[in-house]
């Protein structure tokens, strides 16, 4: 019943983050030319080429507001993240307790003790 829900949560998961992934591209986009304006402004020297810079980074900063709901595919993501690994320490798991009874790897560890 564990894994059903986690493939349930994980396919919920998956489709907000396709869903916003367009948007998550776009800020991405808005970030990095917000960085760069940044860095062309400091390196301007003239009033008018200052007054530029700002003005171009308003517009970008509008456009990047407008994308911040992309934080909700963010979250999907890493709640993703937290399926695929929850999913994959439950099989290490699982893999553990066959092992601890298996036979053959009780009678290694027995024979190792016996030769000690």
């Amino acid at each position: 019943m564990k894994k059903f829900m986690l493939f349930v949560g994980g396919l919920v998961a998956f489709f907000i983050l396709l869903a916003n992934l367009g948007p998550m591209v776009l800020l991405g986009v808005s970030v990095w030319l917000l960085y760069i304006i940044f860095k062309k402004f400091i390196k301007s020297d003239s009033a008018a080429g200052k007054i530029g810079w700002v003005i171009a980074g308003l517009f970008v900063l509008g456009i990047g507001l407008s994308n911040i709901y992309a934080v909700i595919g963010i979250a999907a993501a890493y709640v993703l993240y937290l399926i695929y690994t929850s999913w994959k320490d439950d099989d290490q798991s699982v893999d553990q307790v066959v092992e601890n009874n298996d036979p053959f790897t009780n009678f290694e560890r027995q024979w190792a003790e016996i030769n000690k």
